[in-house]
């Protein structure tokens, strides 16, 4: 008998696995990603208070208005750049990557390295 795979809820079980050693703290706070068929978000939450302090994503009117699909690693690259500059803006330097349940690949890899190399530290 063949078993069936919900890649969903296996996703959701390694990200509950993962946030069990990934907390945000207000030195250190979280980047969390979260990527849908078409789109994928980006936030700098900090766990200890639970607020959100950045947040970038290709549903943001100012993104959408440079292309037409934005479930590319070209648009994960735009997004990773953003939050990186959003999260300078508010004197956020390093930060602990959460990836959300997903591999470290193709998008969530691009926007963690487009982060990377505009300043933020992890």
């Amino acid at each position: 008998m063949k078993t069936v795979v919900n890649k969903g809820a296996e996703r959701k079980r390694r990200h509950s696995r993962l946030r069990k050693r990934i907390f945000g703290t207000a030195e250190r706070p979280r980047l969390a990603v979260f990527r849908s068929h078409q789109h994928i978000y980006a936030q700098i939450i900090n766990d200890e208070e639970g607020h959100t302090l950045a947040a970038a994503s290709t549903v943001e009117p100012e993104v959408r208005q440079n292309g037409s699909y934005f479930g590319n690693i070209e648009a994960a690259s735009k997004i990773g750049e953003r939050i990186a500059k959003k999260a300078q803006e508010k004197g956020i330097q390093q930060v602990v990557f959460d990836r959300g349940g997903n591999k470290y690949h193709g998008r969530v890899a691009a926007l963690a390295e487009a982060a990377r190399e505009h300043g933020l530290q992890f």
